[in-house]
């Protein structure tokens, strides 16, 4: 009985141009990791590398589109201009991040939450549903707002404003920075943003975000099934007031 030829063992010698083509023309100020760089050469080529089986010295269509997706994922890794062209998206306590886009720009005074009003703390305690938390290393604050129908309750300090919400049920807050990415921390377990970055409002009723400015390094971390958004601090005393919250 005979066979058909293997029609996928041999790549034409347009495909392979092309992909050669296409290799010469990704330009980059920093270079891939230089063991990759020269096994997808071979693999394009059609040369045996160190790291490549000599049986691949004449890839298949399968193996140059595998080659060709290994090859722009070392691109997007190695270059700012391709990390920045992916974006993580990293959804805490109510706190949705994106990272990966251009910084945030300059703006003037921040835009309040929708239907903000001034209260007191036994006001605000009563107007939600979460429980409102004030950190023992701060005291009592100097201004309590609540915002959206009770959503939001915001503690004011000078220079320090803590945002209090349900963490559990949907985004309440979105960042939006460039690199890096935030940090990790424990006791509390949350995340550490050290640079200026834009954030906004996702409202209750899945309106349009509302835009509210640049924020300063914040501090993001669930107390309970509260939401906690720091502001205004460096790191260690973000650290130690959030240890605080009683």
């Amino acid at each position: 009985m005979s066979s058909s030829p293997d029609r996928s063992a041999d790549v034409p010698d347009e495909l392979e141009s092309e992909l050669l083509a296409l290799g010469e023309s990704l330009r980059t100020p920093v270079p891939p990791p230089a063991d990759v760089a020269r096994a997808v050469r071979a693999r394009l080529e059609g040369e045996p590398s160190p790291r490549v089986p000599s049986r691949w010295a004449r890839p298949s269509r399968r193996r140059i589109a595998a080659v060709v997706a290994v090859f722009l994922a070392v691109l997007l890794g190695a270059t700012p201009q391709g990390r920045a062209a992916v974006e993580s998206v990293l959804r805490f306590a109510g706190v949705e991040i994106h990272v990966g886009g251009p910084g945030p720009l300059p703006t003037g005074v921040p835009a309040p939450l929708p239907g903000e009003r001034r209260v007191t703390l036994d006001e605000a305690r009563r107007a939600v549903r979460f429980t409102v938390a004030v950190p023992s290393a701060l005291g009592e604050p100097a201004d309590v707002r609540v915002a959206d129908g009770g959503r939001v309750v915001t503690l004011l300090w000078p220079g320090i404003r803590l945002d209090e919400f349900d963490g559990t049920l949907s985004v309440v807050f979105r960042k939006e920075m460039g690199e890096p990415w935030p940090e990790e921390i424990s006791s509390p377990h949350g995340w550490w943003i050290s640079r200026p970055h834009g954030v906004s409002y996702v409202p209750a009723d899945s309106g349009a975000l509302q835009e509210l400015g640049v924020a300063g390094p914040t501090l993001i971390w669930q107390n309970g099934t509260t939401g906690m958004r720091l502001e205004g601090t460096d790191q260690q005393e973000a650290l130690r007031i959030a240890r605080s919250v009683r």
